[in-house]
Parts: structure tokens; sequence; C-alpha cells
């Protein structure tokens, strides 16, 4: 197949390279020229291409569009006041963009951030419009609804939890401060290695018209994982408060079961490391 990134970066690049491995020809887009050579080096057909939000892109950049797959990587930021409204318009300029094209399947990297903050477990059914933990969140609901209701192409959407693996780990940002709230709350997170093989086999099993949680087996705690991971990269474990808080009792966990039935997959990470 004919497969477009939309977002070569620390996801983007070794989902690329995982996938020329199998003989797909791969189209990648970076926003920096500097890094047009870097995607060639790797097989990858580059393309620049920016949303600000609408499509900003030269004229040879047109053949991205022109793909079986497209795989769309571009988070809100969390930053942006107007952070809903920007990432609508962005998705709503890629979908003008594919109306044309020869794309029938899209997969859109989302978020856990979507659900609410209460308590207990949560499947993907679980959203309340306009009440996702952050802004963030929230924007990238609305993107998932839109992308399901487009016409011309089919939408599969992957909920991602806490991202980490190779050169990110979310202890190094832990390391050191001192008393963290929430130490019993439970984490939801998953290996990069995990996530490239979930979209891989999305991919190869055409499987479309879904939303998938995707989180590790494991949830230890807050105190648990962040202090064990710290100690296994050569930090400073941060510290917890002792108490114990309202807040730890306002945890979720997000519930894999869905894929891991209808995947029958395997985690490669089922529980959360330091690597």
């Amino acid at each position: 197949m004919v497969i477009s990134i939309l977002g070569c970066g620390w996801l983007g690049l070794p989902l690329a390279d995982t996938l020329i491995r199998q003989n797909h020809k791969i189209k990648g887009s970076t926003t920096t020229e500097s890094k047009v050579d870097e995607l060639r080096s790797h097989s990858i057909e580059p393309y620049l291409l920016k949303l600000t939000p609408q499509v900003s892109t030269p004229s040879t950049a047109e053949g991205f569009w022109e793909t079986d797959v497209l795989v769309l990587n571009i988070p809100p930021g969390r930053k942006r006041d107007n952070v809903v409204d920007f990432h609508i318009k962005q998705i709503q300029s890629v979908v003008s963009q594919l109306k044309d094209s020869s794309v029938r399947h899209l997969v859109f990297i989302s978020s856990t951030s979507v659900y609410p903050s209460n308590p207990g477990l949560v499947r993907e059914s679980d959203v309340i419009p306009g009440n996702a933990a952050r802004l963030s969140g929230n924007a990238l609901l609305k993107a998932e609804e839109l992308l399901m209701n487009a016409n011309g192409f089919l939408t599969t959407v992957l909920r991602f939890g806490g991202l980490y693996g190779g050169d990110r780990h979310p202890a190094k940002y832990m390391a050191g401060r001192k008393e963290l709230r929430r130490a019993s709350a439970p984490v939801n997170l998953i290996h990069r290695d995990d996530c490239i093989a979930i979209i891989t086999q999305i991919i190869e099993e055409n499987i479309t018209g879904e939303i998938f949680n995707a989180v590790s087996d494991g949830h230890p705690t807050r105190k648990e994982y962040y202090t064990k991971a710290a100690k296994a990269l050569g930090l400073e474990p941060p510290t917890f408060k002792d108490r114990n808080e309202q807040g730890d009792r306002n945890y979720k966990i997000v519930s894999n079961a869905k894929l891991k039935e209808q995947l029958n997959y395997t985690f490669l990470h089922p529980f959360p490391s330091a690597g």
C-alpha cells in the first residue's frame, strides 16, 4: 500500500520505518525544510506541509494526499487559548484535502485525555462532549466526531494513553520534584513499540469505523511507578504527600478490553517500565 503519515516525529518516524520494512511505500510530512533530507534518508518520500490551521503547502506537495491510507498524528497544542477552535479548523482543512483524493482509510491518533476526570473504569463509550479532563481533550473529541462522520473515507480512532519509550520517559519530568499530589492514583501509559504495532495491525487488517483505547495492561500507582522509573534511569525520585487526599480517589483506569478482544492483541510492554 501507499501510506501517508502526517506528522513524522517521535512516533511517526519509527512507524514509517516499520511500515517500510513491510514493503509499503511511505509518504511523510514535516513542517521544517531541514528535516526533508532526514525523511529521505529513511526512504520516506518527504513533503513540506503545515496546518496553520489551513493546509499550507507548496504545489509540489499535492502528491502527499494521493495515498491509500493516511495516519493523522497532529495533537492539539495545550498552551493555545483557542485550542479547540484551532484544532477543529486543522482537521476540517485536512478533510477538505481528502474530498478528491484516493484516501480510503484514515487512522486518527487521539488520546485518553478525551475522558472526564470522573473516577472508575472508563471504556470507549464513556465520553461526555465538552467535559474532557483538558481543553485538548475536548478538541480531540470534536475532531474524532468530525472524522468519523466524514464522507469519502473510513476512520479508525486510537486513543493512546501517556506515551513513553526511546528517549521519552515521563519519569524524567517528575524526577526530583517534591510533595506531589495523587500518590495512589493509577497511571495509564503505553510504550511506543505497542503504538506502532497497533497502528500497523489496524492498517494491515483494514479495521475501520472503530474507536479503541490503547493503554498497557498494568496500572501502578503514581508513587510506585515514578519512584521505580526514576531510580532505574539513575534520577532523583520524586516525593509524594503522605496524607490521603481527595484527589487520590478521583482516579480513572482506562480499559483496553475492546482492543485486546477485537484485535486479539497482546502487549509487547504489558506493564509500564522505565524504558
